[in-house]
């Protein structure tokens, strides 16, 4: 019998680094408002469908967490199902909605259709077993768990919306035909048997560009989409490669994360004792001390307002990276071997952060000082001199390429993300 070709259409949540994992060669769905912003080139290797979220338009008006939620599935449950129905009658109909996890809505348009439905986890195993429990548990941990995960509840009735988001990600996933998880089974082999206990689970990570690890795809070099202005980066790389090996302090926290204006000057003055790059947003620009951006020597330091973090991370200049731990920071830095200085913000970060000097011991969390409630120039400078040139400097080093390595292996072919994808790939064709 002649296997049919599988079509997916992936559908992320509007935000970059949701938007970024999933990187399938697939019918990739962006917001009405996101593609009229980013403007994507249509001859790309990616094949772009708009869906509304309700909002086509940029809202002029504040909404809550609440609202944009129920607003996106009334209009992206519509809009999806016309997507699916132009596509019945063409050479290839859709025969898989891969979506982001926030969105567990679209299992059911899944349904309709009678289409394969596969959620995709753009966090942690962990950090996603975590949010289960709590989920079964009706918003509040109760059951004994182990020490990491309790330590990720510590800020318990913080962001009551965000919770309430991440928590609805359980709401139906077990009648999913797979689970897919934006990491690698080395990294988190007890956490995914852990999460295998109450879902089918594939770790198909880490979702970095092929040419950077296995470079099985040799045009696969780059993520295709972005939602930030890249032009005029490339001097970043030029720059890196103007200073010596290891010498250089990424620091870079993301496209959500904000620092307040006493962080933004204790960061100041830390990162001012060795030679950085920084990337520091628009909207974050003007926290930065008053003459910061005229002292800094361009010779041996740079900020920018964005950066080519792929590029830069595989770099050789980098020493280590001051990061806010993200997951899609956190991989990269972990498949990039690039050892890490944590400094996490909210949600999944403290305990990613607990991973990165605990679990895989690739870099040390910087200390947070009790009377004021952030980092102090202090420690953050002493946890830079820790990672670059400490006692444990060249254990975190080698645990950081041991990771690289364990990464490079899943890719491979035989490994366990390879065999992951094929088994989500003959799933898709046969449905």
């Amino acid at each position: 019998m002649e296997m049919k070709s599988g079509h997916v259409l992936a559908v992320p949540y509007p935000m970059q680094g949701h938007i970024t994992p999933i990187r399938l060669k697939t019918t990739l769905t962006l917001t009405t408002f996101i593609f009229k912003s980013i403007k994507p080139d249509p001859s790309g290797p990616i094949s772009i469908a708009t869906i509304s979220d309700g909002y086509d338009q940029g809202c002029e008006s504040p909404y809550t967490v609440h609202e944009y939620l129920q607003n996106f599935k009334t209009f992206g449950s519509r809009t999806i199902a016309d997507i699916i129905r132009k596509h019945q009658t063409s050479d290839s109909p859709i025969t898989c909605i891969v979506y982001d996890a926030f969105i567990p809505w679209a299992l059911d348009v899944a349904r309709e259709f009678g289409l394969a439905a596969t959620p995709f986890f753009t966090q942690s195993c962990a950090v996603n077993y975590v949010y289960y429990l709590s989920h079964i548990n009706h918003g509040s941990l109760k059951l004994p768990i182990e020490e990491l995960f309790a330590f990720f509840l510590s800020v318990s009735g913080s962001y009551p919306a965000f919770l309430e988001m991440v928590l609805q990600q359980f709401t139906n996933f077990e009648k999913a035909d797979l689970v897919l998880v934006n990491t690698f089974q080395d990294l988190e082999l007890h956490e995914k048997e852990l999460l295998s206990k109450v879902c089918h689970v594939l770790t198909i990570g880490p979702t970095i560009p092929s040419m950077y690890l296995d470079q099985r795809i040799k045009s696969d070099t780059d993520y295709d989409l972005n939602l930030f202005d890249t032009k005029d980066v490339s001097f970043c790389t030029s720059w890196l490669n103007t200073r010596p090996q290891g010498s250089v302090v990424y620091v870079a926290f993301g496209s959500i994360a904000k620092l307040n204006n006493v962080q933004m000057e204790e960061l100041a003055s830390a990162v001012s004792n060795f030679s950085f790059l920084w990337v520091v947003r628009d909207s974050e620009e003007a926290k930065l001390p008053p003459g910061f951006l005229e002292t800094v020597d361009k010779n041996k330091s740079l900020v920018v307002k964005w950066s080519p973090q792929l590029e830069v991370l595989s770099n050789e200049a980098i020493g280590c990276f001051l990061t806010h731990c993200g997951w899609n920071s956190t991989m990269e830095a972990l498949t990039f071997g690039v050892p890490m200085v944590a400094m996490p913000q909210w949600t999944d970060q403290p305990m990613n952060a607990k991973y990165i000097q605990d679990v895989w011991k690739a870099g040390v969390r910087v200390k947070i000082d009790n009377k004021s409630g952030i980092p102090k120039r202090e420690e953050i400078e002493f946890s830079i001199k820790e990672v670059m040139e400490g006692e444990k400097s060249k254990e975190m080093k080698e645990n950081a390429k041991k990771w690289r390595d364990l990464a490079v292996k899943s890719l491979s072919e035989g490994g366990s993300t390879d065999i992951n994808i094929d088994t989500f790939v003959s799933k898709v064709q046969s449905k």
